[in-house]
C-alpha cells in the first residue's frame, strides 16, 4: 500500500505534506514526493528512499504554495526509482496526481494512450491514470466552466479504470481546487477552518483537526479552502457526515520508545482493556456487542462460522476457532482470505462469515467478505479502524479499539483480536448452553488478563539475553499445541518479518512428521509449554529435540524441574486459564523477534519488502 496526503488552504502546504508523509511512512517507504501548486504553476519534488531524503530535496528546492499533494510509495509496478515515484503528470502537465491501488487494465489503456501520442516516463500503472484524465480534459475543451471541466474529466476517466484506486488530483489551471476519488483504497478528508486536508488514513490529521469525513467507494470529494462537496462518480451530490476524530497526537508518536513496535508491545495491557471496555455484562454473565446488527434469535440460528483473514489475523482466527468450538459448540472453519475470495465453497444458509483485519483495508479479506455477502450470507468484521472499507462493506462488526498500530509487524492487534474472539465465544456460548456460573468464571478470567500481560512484559530482560545468544541462527522452529499452536505460528511470523531469519511454526506433535529433520545443534526450537491438557506430550517433544542436540527455548508459566532440566533457556510468563494462555505467551515471542532484529541491525518498524496493510494483490 501507499500513503496519500493533500492540503488546500492558506499559507504553504509543505509543512503538512511533509509531516503527513512521515506519519504515513509505515504505509510505504520505497520513494516519496510532493507536488505544490501556486498561481505560477506546479513544483514537483521526488526522492528515492525514506522521507528524510525527500525532506532534504525539499529544503534545497523550497517549494511553496497553498495547494499540495504528497505520496509515499510501496512499489508494485516498476522498481523504486525517482522516475517511478509519485506525483505523476498527465498530458502536457494539465494534470498532477498521486495514486494508491492497482489498475488491472493499465496495459491496454497504456497502449491506447501511446497510440494517441502520449509519452510515458515511468513503469507505473498510476501514470496511465494521469494521461487518461489529461485525455478526457482535452476532449472537454468545449466546457466553459474550468472547475466543471476538471471534475468531469476525472469522472469520465475513472469510469474506464478496472481495479482499485485512491486518488488525489490537482489541475494547475484550477489552483483553488483538489479532487479526491476512492474505489477500494481508503481516503479521509479533514475539515478545518479555511483549510481542508486529505489522507489515506486519519493519522496525518491528528493535531490539525478533529472533524473528518470518510469517503466511500465510488465517491469523489471536491476540496476547496472553504468548501467540501462529495459526489457519486455517476450521479450528483451526496450527503456526507462529519465525524469526530478520536486519534490524538500522542497515540501516533513514539512517546519515548525507540520504536513503534516496542511501544505497541507495551501498550497491550491497555489495548486489551480497551477491547473489553463496556463489553462484559456481569449481571447476565455474558458479553455485549452493539454492532453485530443481528438479533439474539438470528445468532442462535447460526449453524457454522467462517473466520477469514491474512497473516497475523489468520493466526488469531485459529485461536478463535478453538475458543468458539469449545465454549459455544459451533463448528468453525478458518480460511485464508486470499484463497477464499477465489474459491466457491458450499456455504450453508446458517453460516456467519467474520472478516478479521487490523486495518480494515486488507484487499483479500475485503474481497472475500464482499463475495460471500454477494451470495447472500451474513458478514461481520473484526477490525481496528473506524470507517475502513471492511467496516463499510460488512453487515456489522466489532471494533478492537486498540488505537493506531504503526509498526509494520502487528502486535497489539493480535492480542486484541484474540481477546475479542474470546468475548465472542462467551457471547455465543451464553446464547446456547453455557451456564451462568461458567460465564462468570469466563468474565473473571478476562478481567485478570491485562494484569497478566503486564506481568508477562517483565520478562523483557530475560528475553534480551536469549536473543543475544541466538541472534546468529539461520532457522528457528516454534512449537505449541492446542491454543498455543497459533501463537507458535505468530511467533515464527514475527521473527521472519523483522529479523529476516527463516522460522516455522508447527503443532509440536507434527514435528515427528518431517520438521524434526531440521533439528541440529544450530537450530533453536521455541516450545510454548504452559500447563494444560497436552503438557506432558509437549515435554516429550522437547525430549526428542534434545536427543538430537537441538537447543531448546521454553516459554512456560511455572517452575518445573522437567522443563528446567531439558531447556537450554527458560522464559516464564504468568499462568492463566488455558484458553487465554496464547495472549500471555505471545508477549515474549514478540519481544524475542524485536530484540533479535535489533541485534542484527534490521529496521524494526519498516522491514524490507513489507507494508503495514496489503491493499493490493
Amino acid at each position: 500500500m501507499c500513503g496519500i496526503v493533500g492540503y488546500i488552504g492558506h499559507g504553504t502546504s509543505v509543512p503538512f505534506l511533509l509531516d503527513g508523509l512521515r506519519r504515513l511512512e509505515y504505509r510505504g517507504y520505497d520513494s516519496s514526493g510532493i507536488a505544490v501548486i501556486d498561481p505560477k504553476g506546479v513544483q514537483i519534488t521526488r526522492a528515492v528512499g525514506r522521507i528524510d531524503q525527500l525532506a532534504t530535496a525539499i529544503a534545497e528546492q523550497k517549494p511553496s504554495g497553498p495547494l499540495g499533494i504528497g505520496h509515499t510509495r510501496w512499489a508494485t509496478h516498476g522498481p523504486p526509482t525517482e522516475v517511478n515515484a509519485h506525483p505523476h503528470q498527465g498530458g502536457n502537465g494539465q494534470v498532477v496526481l498521486v495514486h494508491n491501488g492497482v489498475i488491472e487494465n493499465f496495459q491496454p489503456l497504456r497502449e491506447e494512450l501511446i497510440a494517441k501520442g502520449y509519452v510515458f516516463h515511468s513503469a507505473t500503472d498510476s501514470e496511465v491514470i494521469a494521461h487518461l484524465i489529461a485525455e478526457c480534459y482535452d476532449e472537454l475543451a468545449a466546457e466553459t466552466d474550468p472547475e466543471a471541466r476538471c471534475i468531469q474529466a476525472v469522472r469520465v476517466a475513472i469510469n474506464q479504470l478496472r481495479g482499485t484506486y485512491g486518488l488525489a488530483v490537482v489541475f494547475p489551471a484550477c489552483p483553488q481546487m483538489m479532487i479526491a476519488a476512492r474505489f477500494g483504497s481508503p481516503l479521509v478528508v479533514g475539515v478545518g477552518r479555511g483549510v481542508h486536508y486529505l489522507a489515506s488514513d486519519a493519522s496525518p490529521l491528528a493535531g490539525h483537526t478533529d472533524r473528518i469525513v470518510y469517503l466511500a467507494d465510488h465517491q469523489l470529494a471536491i476540496l476547496k479552502a472553504n468548501d467540501l462537496t462529495v459526489l457519486h462518480r455517476d450521479s450528483g451530490v451526496v450527503r456526507h457526515d462529519i465525524q469526530r476524530l478520536e486519534t490524538e497526537t500522542q497515540q501516533i508518536s513514539l512517546d519515548g520508545y525507540p520504536h513503534y513496535m516496542l511501544k505497541e508491545i507495551h501498550e497491550q495491557p491497555d489495548s486489551i482493556r480497551n477491547a473489553m471496555r463496556g463489553r462484559l455484562d456481569d449481571q447476565n454473565a455474558t458479553a455485549i456487542f452493539g454492532g453485530l446488527n443481528l438479533t439474539p434469535q438470528q445468532l442462535r440460528s447460526v449453524d457454522r462460522i467462517i473466520l477469514t483473514g491474512c497473516g497475523t489475523s489468520w493466526h488469531s482466527a485459529l485461536v478463535g476457532e478453538y475458543l468458539i468450538e469449545e465454549f459455544a459448540r459451533i463448528p468453525v472453519e478458518v480460511e485464508y482470505a486470499s484463497e477464499l475470495r477465489y474459491r466457491n465453497p458450499p456455504i450453508e444458509p446458517g453460516t456467519l462469515v467474520f472478516g478479521i483485519t487490523q486495518s480494515g483495508e486488507t484487499a483479500d479479506t475485503l474481497a472475500a467478505l464482499v463475495e460471500t455477502k454477494r451470495k447472500g450470507h451474513r458478514t461481520l468484521a473484526i477490525n481496528n479502524v473506524v470507517g475502513s472499507s471492511i467496516a463499510q462493506a460488512a453487515d456489522g462488526g466489532v471494533y478492537l479499539h486498540a488505537g493506531p498500530e504503526i509498526g509494520v509487524a502487528s502486535t497489539k492487534a493480535y492480542t486484541s483480536q484474540c481477546c475479542t474472539l474470546a468475548m465472542l465465544a462467551l457471547y455465543f456460548g451464553r446464547l446456547r448452553h453455557m451456564s451462568y456460573e461458567a460465564g462468570q468464571e469466563f468474565i473473571t478470567a478476562l478481567r485478570r488478563l491485562p494484569a497478566a500481560v503486564e506481568q508477562s512484559l517483565t520478562c523483557e530482560s530475560r528475553v534480551r539475553e536469549v536473543a543475544e545468544k541466538y541472534q546468529s541462527a539461520t532457522t528457528f522452529l516454534y512449537m505449541g499445541r492446542q491454543y498455543n499452536f497459533p501463537t507458535a505460528l505468530e511467533g515464527a511470523l514475527k521473527l521472519k518479518e523483522i529479523s529476516y531469519i527463516h522460522a516455522e511454526g508447527y503443532p509440536a506433535a507434527e514435528m515427528k512428521h518431517g520438521p524434526i529433520a531440521l533439528v541440529d545443534e544450530h537450530t533453536p526450537s521455541v516450545f510454548i509449554v504452559p500447563r494444560g491438557t497436552t503438557y506432558e506430550k509437549v515435554i516429550a517433544n522437547m525430549e526428542e529435540v534434545k536427543a538430537r542436540s537441538g537447543p531448546v527455548i521454553a516459554v512456560t508459566c511455572h517452575a518445573d524441574p522437567a522443563i528446567d532440566n531439558l531447556a537450554d533457556d527458560v522464559i516464564r510468563v504468568p499462568e492463566t486459564p488455558e484458553f487465554l494462555q496464547p495472549i500471555v505467551s505471545v508477549i515474549p515471542l514478540q519481544l524475542l523477534a524485536y530484540n533479535v532484529a535489533l541485534l542484527r541491525g534490521c529496521d524494526v518498524d519498516k522491514p524490507r519488502n513489507l507494508a503495514k496493510s496489503v491493499t493490493v494483490e
